[in-house]
């Protein structure tokens, strides 16, 4: 091998490289900002003498044109539009029922969940997909959203690894094994690989991310485990308590056949007993905000607020089965789906002088009145301390009234329409579920996944087929298409995707495999390809997953046979290896989730440099016992 020399545009493009290391782990501009900052410095640099081979001028910004983007601007569509149809909220259902909602249980199965999905599909679809899913999970149970969403994008990548064409760099193996074995002779060619030999070494690396996170994630993961500061502001319980001095919860009640409250009212039993009943559930019907005047059928449940203490007595005297958290009412009560809202009487209202049966506000509008706050007076059923329990469906409304309500935000969200109501509360989900067309979602959803699997199409057209699809059928407008992207992720992907180019075309790439080749020079088997796969690791960062892996296989093979190694296996080496980018935000996974989750890039460091670890030794060990 021909010795390579440092030229100067390999110069400027390893100082480019140094800058943005140093944005992004300084986080001295934001991660999206620093890679267009480091864009445009690559296009000026290249109109320089002696550096017009930096980068091609006409092609600098193809990366906003690039497969991954695309793929990725069409997948957060399709989670969109999966998720506007409720599918996402049932499935996050789903998981609470199956995990409870402790960060060790939850974590193993959605981790798990999105590790076997990501090993037939490309993992930054699985991740965009489960995104959604994650959100509502964060939301019910309060734990926030930066200790679930690492686990779940680190377990996609490591998912990718579980099949042959889970991941970009494995479909591609078996080619760049066949292009090398033309240059080889017979005894010496390599077998391909089939779908699952890979299998062993993806379960070892999934399962050792999931049992990473659940050991170490209470140490490893930003945020305080637990209920977190954004998501306790948002808890219903906290804010009646801090507003208006109500100490309530949302308690799910039993009543068995032949209850003695059978006939009787809901009004009869909140005038009674100081609570709010705001949903019922008879012979497999939900009703949310039922009718004051509806009569007890048995055997049936109940959704009450107010003070635990208080409903327990309650259920002790009639005896009535208290369920320890929400079951059957856990949807229809999520944070995501209804919540308190504040509602003001304006002075031309025709509901001044009204009360709540007069203008049967539960049936009418869906909503649960829990208090009237009036100048310095809270009117409430529950009785506190500073104020008497009152009967609030028997006080006439005044202009200027503060109702505090229990409502689902799709009837809040029509209510705002009403010129009798002002709408105080403004945070709060105002999107339109669309149950109706769950059926043409699942249908371009299973058409993209089908071409993806069955097909030869590209990876961005496949998606796109069926994000478009839904656009058509109107699982989604085009402008909550465009919402459901984030931009910042595209921006970032598609402004480093130059500079990887770059490290390639220049030579620089090579020149620091060969650097690091010459170092390794005598060192036995196994360290050679812990040296490969760490090379691989390195790559990968700062250059695409598919060009590292072009790039290295040949001069994994090359190593391997000088030193009577097995080139296959150095060469499946490259070809995962390529999958161990944990460290920063420049996979597509991690741009993915740095966002919503709030990360920085320190973040990863810490969190992914210790996964970084365990890959390289899992993997490696694997591989050596397997093979």
């Amino acid at each position: 091998m021909e010795p390579i020399t440092l030229t100067l545009e390999m110069m400027v493009v390893l100082g480019l490289l140094g800058v943005t290391v140093f944005l992004f782990v300084s986080e001295t501009l934001r991660v999206d900002l620093a890679a267009l900052v480091v864009m445009v410095l690559l296009g000026v640099l290249s109109y320089l003498p002696g550096l017009d081979g930096l980068a091609d001028i006409n092609h600098l910004f193809d990366g906003f044109a690039s497969n991954a983007v695309i793929s990725i601007i069409a997948v957060m569509v399709i989670g969109a539009g999966l998720d506007r149809t409720g599918l996402m909220s049932r499935l996050a259902a789903f998981i609470l029922r199956a995990g409870g909602t402790t960060e060790t249980r939850i974590i193993p199965i959605v981790s798990g969940s999105v590790g076997v999905i990501s090993s037939f599909m490309q993992n930054v679809g699985a991740a965009a997909l489960f995104l959604p899913v994650v959100s509502r999970i964060s939301a019910r149970t309060e734990l926030p959203l930066s200790r679930l969403l690492m686990p779940m994008g680190f377990c996609a990548i490591l998912g990718g690894t579980l099949t042959m064409v889970g991941s970009s760099p494995l479909i591609l193996l078996n080619d760049l094994i066949g292009s090398a074995n033309e240059t080889l002779p017979e005894h010496q060619r390599m077998d391909p690989f089939g779908l699952f030999s890979v299998t062993p070494v993806g379960i070892a690396l999934v399962l050792t991310g999931i049992l990473y996170f659940m050991i170490f994630g209470h140490w490893v993961l930003p945020g305080q485990p637990g209920r977190g500061d954004a998501a306790a502001g948002r808890s219903m319980n906290d804010y009646l308590k801090r507003i208006y001095g109500l100490k309530a919860d949302i308690v799910e009640v039993r009543i068995p056949d032949g209850n003695i409250l059978v006939g009787q009212t809901l009004a009869d039993i909140m005038d009674v007993h100081h609570c709010y009943i705001i949903g019922s559930h008879y012979r497999g019907r939900h009703r949310v905000a039922p009718p004051l005047d509806t009569r007890v059928t048995t055997p049936c449940r109940l959704a009450i607020l107010g003070r635990r203490k208080v409903i327990q007595e309650m259920a002790d005297i009639y005896g009535l089965a208290v369920r320890p958290t929400l079951d059957i009412f856990a949807e229809e009560f999520a944070p995501t789906k209804s919540g308190v809202a504040e509602i003001v009487i304006p002075p031309d209202s025709r509901m001044i002088g009204k009360t709540t049966r007069d203008v049967a506000m539960r049936k009418t509008y869906g909503l649960s009145l829990l208090a009237i706050h009036r100048g310095e007076e809270t009117l409430s059923l529950v009785e506190e301390e500073d104020h008497e329990a009152t009967r609030i469906s028997r006080v006439p409304f005044r202009a200027g009234d503060t109702l505090v309500a229990h409502t689902q935000w799709d009837r809040l969200t029509r209510l705002k329409q009403d010129r009798n109501f002002v709408i105080v509360t403004s945070d709060f989900p105002q999107e339109e579920l669309r149950p109706k067309k769950v059926t043409p979602a699942l249908i371009f959803f299973v058409i993209a996944l089908g071409l993806i699997l069955f097909t030869d199409l590209r990876l961005s057209l496949c998606l796109l087929v069926g994000a478009v699809g839904m656009i058509v059928t109107r699982v989604l407008t085009i402008d909550e298409a465009y919402n459901a992207v984030g931009w910042n992720t595209v921006f970032l992907l598609a402004s480093l995707i130059p500079l990887g180019q770059a490290v390639q075309t220049t030579g620089t790439a090579e020149w620091i495999a060969q650097l690091v080749l010459t170092v390794l020079d005598g060192w036995p088997i196994w360290a050679l390809q812990a040296g490969v796969a760490l090379l691989a690791t390195v790559f990968t960062l700062v250059m695409s997953n598919v060009g590292a892996t072009v790039l290295l296989v040949p001069l994994a093979v090359s190593i391997a046979l000088a030193v009577g190694g097995d080139p296959a296996i150095f060469a499946l080496t490259v070809a995962i290896s390529t999958s161990n980018s944990f460290l920063i935000p420049t996979h597509q996974v991690n741009a993915l989730i740095m966002g919503p989750a709030g990360y920085r890039v320190i973040d990863f460091v810490r969190t992914g440099g210790i996964m970084t670890l365990l890959f390289l030794v899992v993997s490696l060990a694997v591989m050596n016992v397997i093979y």
